[in-house]
C-alpha cells in the first residue's frame, strides 16, 4: 500500500510536465516553455553562474535532453574530459544580443574544451574580464595562454550531440566554428563519422568562432506567432 501511494503521488508532478514549442526560426522566432540547462553536472559546466541567474541559458525541452544526455555518454566515453556550454537563449526565444541568432531554443553555444601545458583537460576560463571567454583568441597553433583546444574531446561531443538527437528523431542543422580550425577535427578518431553526418559552416561568421563553437539542432517548429 505504502508503495501504491507513492506512486500516485507522483502522478500530479509527471502531468504538469510539459515540453516546449518553438516558433520561426533561430535568426526570427520565439519559444514557450523554454527549459534551463542546468549549471553544473559530473563532467560540464556553465560558463557563468551570473549568466545562468540572469536567465541567458533557456533552451528547447529536446535539446536541453540531447545536451544533458550527450555529456552523460561522455562521462562513459571520455571519462578525462571536462566541458562547459555557454550561450543559449532566453526562456521566451526572442532577441538575444549580441547574437543574430539564438531568438528560438534551438541554438546552443559551447566552449572549446581545452588541456593544460601537461595536457590535462581543464575549463577554459570565462569570466567578466575576458567576456564571458567569449574575448578569448586562439592562435594558428590552436594555442592560447599555455592552453590548446582539444580537438578529440571536442569532436567526441559533437558526434554525441548528433547521436542522441537523431535518437530522438531529430537532427543537427549545423556546426559553426572557424572554418581554418576545422581541419583539426578530421585528425581525431571521429573524422569519418564528422565527413558523414556533420554539417559544418565552412563561411567566416561575424564573429571568428574559435573559442567556441556554436551549434543549431533541427526540431520542429510552429510560424512565428
Amino acid at each position: 500500500m505504502r508503495r501504491l501511494t507513492v506512486v500516485f503521488l507522483l502522478l500530479p508532478v509527471l502531468a504538469v510536465a510539459k515540453e516546449s514549442t518553438c516558433y520561426g526560426t533561430t535568426s526570427k522566432g520565439s519559444l514557450a516553455g523554454g527549459v534551463k540547462l542546468p549549471l553544473s553536472g559530473g563532467n560540464f559546466e556553465s560558463y557563468s553562474a551570473m549568466a545562468h541567474a540572469a536567465g541567458r541559458t533557456y533552451v528547447h525541452s529536446e535539446v536541453r535532453d540531447i545536451v544533458v544526455s550527450a555529456y552523460q555518454d561522455l562521462e562513459k566515453e571520455q571519462p578525462e574530459k571536462v566541458y562547459k556550454y555557454a550561450e543559449t537563449g532566453f526562456k521566451e526565444g526572442g532577441r538575444f544580443e549580441p547574437h543574430k541568432t539564438h531568438m528560438n531554443g534551438l541554438s546552443v553555444d559551447f566552449m572549446v574544451p581545452v588541456v593544460d601545458s601537461e595536457g590535462k583537460s581543464v575549463h577554459l576560463p570565462s569570466h567578466p574580464l575576458n567576456r564571458f571567454g567569449y574575448d578569448i583568441e586562439f592562435d594558428g597553433d590552436s594555442a592560447y595562454e599555455g592552453l590548446r583546444i582539444d580537438y578529440e574531446a571536442m569532436a567526441a561531443h559533437i558526434v554525441a550531440l548528433h547521436r542522441q538527437a537523431t535518437s530522438r528523431g531529430h537532427e543537427l542543422w549545423r556546426v559553426i566554428f572557424d572554418p581554418e580550425l576545422q581541419p583539426n577535427l578530421y585528425k581525431t578518431r571521429y573524422a569519418e563519422y564528422l565527413r558523414g553526418n556533420i554539417q559544418f559552416s565552412t563561411r567566416r561568421s561575424w564573429v571568428r568562432h574559435d573559442e567556441h563553437y556554436h551549434v543549431d539542432f533541427d526540431l520542429p517548429c510552429k510560424q512565428v506567432r
